[in-house]
């Protein structure tokens, strides 16, 4: 049996985590407007079971489980957080279901074959992510990518029983509302292929760049680069920020409700991305050739970059010229200001 839509029931939701750091549940637990109990409700979705959140334990999580891999407990959303752990030698017994004697990624599969929606929560469960870094002997990948190559643990052909392929909420980790914006689409039945990008992650948030309302935009246009970490200028031409190229809306849509990685002085790496994880050079430095960045905006083309970037440098008013090497303000919470006034 695979899990269907009666009227009026609850969907219901298992969630499972795999080769991760449990930082996505983390980030999802600050969800604000909506927070996480209030979206499930408004999703209409049931929870029945989350390995942090939850009460069950031991027998009767293995219960929960023996039934929906065998359809007799209807799983309309399948929720994995963490990569497949395949190792070693391709037998998945780094990572064994406690009590079951049975890895991890049976578990999984099994139950993805019924459940009606299959979301990969975060990178790891999407492409491998952090996990798969590195000689990767743990043989971690994703539900549907190994990295770049389709596959995954359940192949690139693989759909839901709703007829999607796996809905990759990807990021190191999501913001809260990349989860709930999709959980709400599900619930309302409204979520299509057609809502998914070329990674299958929602267009909900990879419609934007990273770019899109970054505090440095202003340095960014006149190309006032910072040179060394804590400069207040543009990151993308000498500490590797790649917010021009990456696809999420992290600068639009701040994050516990007013920050993002570039307000806290960090360049983004794009972790939204298969990949990211092992760019090929230390995350703080941007490759070049001939002095140009080999990662160059994807929102124009790359001739347009480098005549414009010549232009821009030219026309760099003095206060940005000297202000992008000036080191980012320190902003104190209010009683400090005051105790330091």
């Amino acid at each position: 049996m695979t899990a269907t839509s009666e009227p009026g029931r609850p969907l219901r939701l298992l969630w499972l985590q795999s080769g991760g750091c449990g930082g996505c549940t983390l980030s999802l637990l600050g969800a604000e407007k909506p927070d996480l109990l209030t979206a499930l409700t408004a999703a209409n979705v049931e929870l029945l079971w989350h390995p942090s959140l939850s009460e069950a334990t031991g027998g009767e999580v293995r219960v929960l489980l023996e039934a929906a891999a065998a359809g007799d407990q209807p799983v309309d959303i399948l929720c994995l957080e963490g990569s497949v752990i395949n190792g070693p030698g391709g037998t998945g017994r780094f990572h064994l279901m406690a009590g079951t004697g049975k890895p991890m990624r049976d578990w999984i599969a099994a139950i993805a074959r019924r459940a009606g929606y299959v979301v990969a929560v975060g990178s790891c469960a999407a492409f491998g992510g952090v996990t798969a870094a590195g000689g990767n002997e743990v043989e971690a990948c994703g539900l549907a990518y190994d990295g770049t190559r389709a596959g995954g643990l359940l192949g690139a052909n693989f759909r839901s029983a709703k007829g999607l392929p796996v809905i990759n909420i990807a990021g190191c980790p999501i913001h809260p509302g990349w989860f709930t914006d999709t959980l709400l689409q599900i619930g309302a039945g409204t979520l299509t292929p057609g809502d998914l990008d070329e990674w299958e992650r929602p267009l909900a948030y990879t419609a934007h760049l990273v770019h899109h309302g970054c505090a440095r935009n202003e340095f960014y246009e006149f190309k006032a680069s910072a040179e060394q970490p804590g400069d207040l200028g543009c990151m993308m031409e000498n500490l590797g920020c790649k917010g021009t190229q990456a696809r999420a809306d992290c600068n639009i849509r701040p994050w516990n409700g007013g920050g993002s990685c570039l307000d806290g002085n960090y360049a983004c790496i794009n972790c939204t991305a298969p990949g990211f994880e092992e760019p090929g050079h230390a995350f703080a430095v941007t490759p070049k050739v001939a002095g140009i960045p080999i990662g160059l905006p994807t929102d124009m083309p790359k001739a347009w970059f480098v005549a414009l970037a010549s232009l821009s440098k030219a026309a760099t008013p003095k206060r940005l010229r000297d202000n992008a090497a000036r080191p980012t303000p320190v902003v104190l919470p209010h009683d400090k200001r005051k105790d330091s006034a």
